[in-house]
């Protein structure tokens, strides 16, 4: 009798809330942001860009990536990639390459340098980069070692210097063979008030002299952007910008990452979870031509695209992206061994024929590990496979109830270093 009492006593687990890993972050773009002008990452652009291409896969093509990093050394990794079409033409048209890199830092991901090969051009790269966070100050270089011939004066070789701070980011890059006559080759200004950014850059493409250069508005392009949230995927987020560029396009776009919890109707998951996260994004962007510039008739003076893709879980992934010449929708599925596999297949709507053609792709990772983590304090981890306590939930009364939660504590301490904002860096 005393076991029964002591059965019937006992406490019911507490209900929980799956919160899933995010699919792919952080984007391998951001990992070397440092090399690139701020003004082409802010603004939502980064975020833009890993909306409509990644997992979008070209329609009668293939792709494959592999991601590898040695268990003994995780300073080091390799990125392979081999692409081309899934038809018989000539073996010319695939594309293979290969990223090597090291980095001495495992909590300054921007203190890097890699080697890349590829059987077209360049033969073989490397580059450079050294950021000091303390300082705020970095330097970086590209230097094509092979190449089947040297046309421009890249082909030698680009260094930059930069500052970042929180609110502020500026730096330029010159080619060190041509420092007479072209100087620099870009150079960039951004900064950030409250929720206001803004920035201008210069890339002097038109004029013979430096002066000319200067005052020719061709040569410059400026941006304003509002922005909300965190920069942690695991909080919302919202951006909306403006830009100007090189005084012949206006660009419009928004970006909105969004980030709910739903109930949980799987008869395999265990009584005690109630719920689960979901990632939603949600993206536009519109370009118009504001020069009088004639422009071929194959090539239209306004052209736009949306694009939204749901993260349903942490293995299913659902992508879709439309726009006046074309409408694309992607699937991918993604099983977290170790390495993790991950497969897409795309359907792509050519408008102008009317056809639709699929592509695949193919991914191994285990550079990106994989994080059950949460933002939020009410959650508290239970297990080491980092399912959370559903604790701080408000329940809405309704035919559909709905999980809320707090998502902008702001409280990223625990967090890993590929999921925690970068206050320090613009």
């Amino acid at each position: 009798m005393g076991n029964l009492m002591n059965l019937m006593s006992k406490e019911l687990p507490p209900p929980m809330v799956l919160v899933p890993p995010l699919f792919d972050f952080p984007p391998i773009a951001a990992r070397d942001r440092m090399m690139e002008s701020s003004y082409n990452l802010l603004f939502g652009k980064l975020a833009l860009k890993c909306l409509f291409e990644e997992y979008f896969d070209e329609a009668m093509h293939f792709s494959t990536m592999i991601m590898l990093k040695p268990l003994d050394d995780p300073h080091v990794d390799l990125i392979a990639t081999v692409s081309g079409p899934v038809d018989n033409r000539p073996e010319d048209n695939i594309k293979g390459n290969a990223l090597f890199r090291w980095q001495s830092d495992l909590e300054n991901p921007h203190t890097f340098t890699d080697l890349f090969v590829s059987n077209s051009e360049p033969i073989l790269r490397m580059r450079a980069c050294a950021y000091y966070p303390q300082y705020g100050f970095g330097a970086f270089g590209v230097f094509p070692v092979l190449t089947n011939k040297r046309v421009s004066k890249e082909d030698y070789g680009v260094m930059g210097l930069r500052y970042g701070s929180p609110n502020l980011s500026f730096g330029a890059t010159l080619i060190p063979i041509s420092v007479a006559d072209d100087l620099p080759k870009y150079a960039w200004l951004v900064s950030k008030i409250g929720r206001l950014t803004a920035g201008v850059q210069y890339e002097p493409e038109f004029g013979t002299k430096d002066w000319e250069r200067l005052k020719d508005l061709r040569n410059w392009s400026c941006a304003v952007g509002y922005g909300l949230g965190s920069g942690s995927p695991l909080s919302p987020s919202f951006n909306f910008s403006l830009e100007l560029a090189k005084s012949s396009q206006f660009i419009a776009s928004f970006y909105q990452h969004v980030v709910v919890q739903r109930r949980v109707k799987n008869p395999l998951e265990e009584s005690e979870v109630v719920g689960i996260t979901n990632y939603i994004d949600f993206g536009f962007e519109l370009k118009t031509r504001v020069d009088d510039v004639e422009t071929p008739n194959n090539i239209p003076d306004s052209t736009f695209q949306i694009g939204a893709s749901w993260q349903a879980n942490k293995n299913f992934l659902l992508k879709a992206k439309a726009g006046p010449r074309s409408s694309t929708a992607t699937v991918a599925f993604k099983s977290w061994w170790k390495p993790s596999f991950t497969f897409s297949l795309s359907a792509t709507r050519d408008h102008t024929v009317g056809k639709t053609a699929l592509g695949f792709g193919i991914r191994v990772d285990n550079v990106r590990e994989a994080s059950y983590q949460r933002a939020d304090p009410n959650y508290v981890m239970l297990t080491p496979s980092k399912e959370h306590l559903a604790e701080g939930i408000q329940w809405k009364v309704g035919k559909r109830p709905m999980l809320q939660s707090d998502v902008n504590s702001g409280n990223f301490s625990h967090l890993p270093r590929e999921l925690r904002p970068f206050h320090n860096i613009l």
